[in-house]
């Protein structure tokens, strides 16, 4: 082995650590501030794209392409998390109350369940 290319495993490193980083913002975010703040998540992903495309370092890029992508998935996750509260597989934040009883609400009709 003359060279050891470790590019490929630092991205990976990367992107299990955005992964495990964004899944309790989504949690914590869908819980105090409920799906508003996606936008949030929008601009630091195609920003942080944006930024990628001017970086020469393919690692750097690359680390800086995974968490934007991962903020995007963010968005989608965000909003999945507030109908798993919906449903009940999560705690609702109590101050909340009437937004989730509305949702639930508008839920149950939609797909004729009650939760």
């Amino acid at each position: 082995m003359e060279h050891l290319y470790v590019e490929g495993p630092l991205i990976g490193i990367a992107t299990f650590l955005a992964i495990g980083f964004f899944h309790p913002v989504v949690v914590k975010t869908e819980y105090y501030f409920g799906t508003r703040p996606w936008w949030i998540f929008l601009l630091i992903g195609v920003g942080g794209t944006a930024a990628a495309l001017f970086i020469a370092n393919v690692l750097l890029s690359a680390v800086i392409s995974v968490v934007a992508f991962s903020s995007l998935w963010t968005i989608k996750e965000l909003f999945e998390q507030e109908e798993r509260v919906i449903k009940r597989w999560f705690p609702e934040n109590p101050a909340r109350s009437d937004y989730y009883a509305q949702r639930r609400a508008r839920y149950n009709e939609r797909h004729h369940t009650h939760y």
